[in-house]
């Protein structure tokens, strides 16, 4: 009777982790450039002071879809998203310089390049800082250009270029605060190098790669199991009950 209630209790659980993700990846549907996180469950053994005669069921997030999704024009000049690979490098709040496709850049009162979180936006040679300027656009190759105050409107002057870069798929992972940034044992002991074959297309941006009704319909599947993990654990408990009960009759 242990076995069965261990074995819908550990189930219970590990469904109930699995529906965090599946419900992450939902509350993420419109986010911009989000990259939805797989979900799966598999048997471990539990090893303790004799065999390991038990198991259970272990939810775990083996990888991330970088799969793109589709691009999404608005207009605004400082909105940009990648054609097909690569990434947009920036630089988070600890100063890590992890990857996105979220291309809804800001400028702030400095001059900065920033996305809408307070990321500043990498360049060539380090953080984007712009001059004041009448006009902006953003070049096909991720180069920024600039109409400077009181120059003539076809007077563009280059000032920058976006870092995009293009790291191995199998070699970077999506952190906690949801940027991916190389793994531990694929970092290369520098700045990411950049990728000059990699294009941007200005006035767009990437929406998330999430197909909402597959998420729906997985996080339905998994309340169905979660119930049934239950109503295992009940009758162990109604079986251990009638044990009692029939011991205490001899």
């Amino acid at each position: 009777m242990d076995k069965a209630l261990y074995i819908g209790m550990s189930g219970a659980k590990q469904n109930m982790l699995s529906q965090r993700a599946h419900a992450n990846n939902l509350a993420n549907v419109n986010t911009t450039g989000f990259k939805k996180d797989f979900a799966q469950a598999r048997s471990m053994s539990v090893f303790g002071a004799g065999h390991p005669t038990r198991a259970y069921a272990m939810s775990e997030r083996p990888g991330t879809d970088l799969s793109a999704g589709a691009l999404q024009e608005t207009g605004r000049k400082l909105d940009v998203a990648m054609k097909g690979e690569g990434w947009l490098a920036i630089q988070n709040a600890q100063g890590e310089e992890v990857f996105t496709r979220t291309g809804s850049l800001q400028i702030d009162a400095n001059g900065m390049l920033r996305l809408s979180g307070g990321e500043m936006v990498m360049g060539n040679g380090g953080p984007v800082a712009l001059p004041p300027f009448e006009n902006v656009q953003v070049g096909e190759d991720g180069s920024i250009s600039v109409v400077p105050v009181g120059g003539p409107p076809d007077q563009l002057v280059e000032v920058d270029r976006l870092k995009l870069v293009n790291p191995p798929a199998r070699d970077i992972e999506k952190g906690p605060d949801g940027y991916m940034r190389r793994k531990p044992d694929a970092a290369i002991g520098g700045m990411e190098p950049v990728d000059a074959n990699l294009r941007v297309a200005s006035g767009f941006l990437e929406s998330s790669n999430v197909n909402a009704v597959e998420e729906m319909i997985s996080n339905l599947q998994l309340s169905r199991q979660f119930e049934m993990q239950i109503k295992i654990m009940q009758t162990a408990k109604q079986n251990s009950e009638s044990a009692a009960r029939l011991l205490q009759n001899l």
